[in-house]
């Protein structure tokens, strides 16, 4: 009787180790998808400060290409037919 009841023992030895191990690990998966979490907000933020900042150096250079910079002439020209055939796509719309 007394090897049962030296297995037993030991079965719930490691029984209560493997819960143990598993609480851990709960808890270590919950604070690392906590801050997987944040940083992909932070990455989101990051991303939209990107093409704020994208857009703005756009706008510098269309802008200083209609200054009379000879730099960005023929991409400024491009953008300005691009806008007029889209305004004028808009216009056809509302007309129909």
């Amino acid at each position: 009787m007394s090897k049962i009841e030296d297995i037993v023992d030991a079965l719930e030895n490691k029984i209560s180790k493997i819960l143990h191990k598993q609480e851990v690990l709960k808890q270590t998966n919950a604070k690392l998808s906590e801050q997987l979490e944040e940083q992909q907000q932070k990455l989101l933020i990051q991303q939209d400060e990107i093409a704020g900042w994208i857009e703005k150096h756009d706008t510098l250079k269309m802008a200083n290409s209609m200054l009379g910079s000879d730099e960005n002439k023929r991409e400024t020209k491009l953008k300005i037919n691009t806008l007029i055939r889209d305004i004028d796509h808009c216009i056809g719309q509302l007309s129909e």
